[in-house]
């Protein structure tokens, strides 16, 4: 049996919005010029059809809650939580403790990874899992 802490959530978010246009414009930069995209978040943990097999397998055996957001879906959120972020660049990840949200990784720490292994390694290393 698996024991979820329920007292904290990940919310990780995206440097891109979520209606269809934002996505098939993303869609097309990735694929186009993958080295001028504005989302390391996503370079690192999607492919061409979808979210990557070693991402999914790793963030399911956090045991932490994880919610990943759009950037326009994220400040939708903000309004209803208790926040003291100020201003915001993405992509982020953010941990909900409480009911209270807070930056827990930048995006300058996110795009200082250059393969998934790093975003998942200081992913582990932020949360303290060895």
């Amino acid at each position: 049996m698996m024991c979820v802490n329920l007292e904290r959530e990940l919310i990780l978010v995206y440097n891109a919005d979520s209606s269809l246009f934002s996505l098939i414009k993303d869609a097309l930069h990735k694929t186009i010029s993958p080295s001028t995209y504005q989302c390391n978040l996503c370079s690192l943990t999607f492919g061409m059809i979808g979210m990557r097999d070693e991402w999914k397998s790793f963030i399911d055996k956090l045991n932490i809650p994880y919610t990943f957001l759009h950037r326009d879906e994220f400040l939708n959120r903000l309004k209803t939580h208790p926040h003291d972020l100020g201003e915001i660049k993405f992509p982020a990840i953010f941990l909900n403790k409480n009911g209270k949200i807070g930056l827990f990784i930048n995006h300058n720490e996110i795009n200082s990874c250059i393969s998934l292994d790093d975003l998942m390694n200081f992913l582990s290393e932020k949360l303290g899992i060895s």
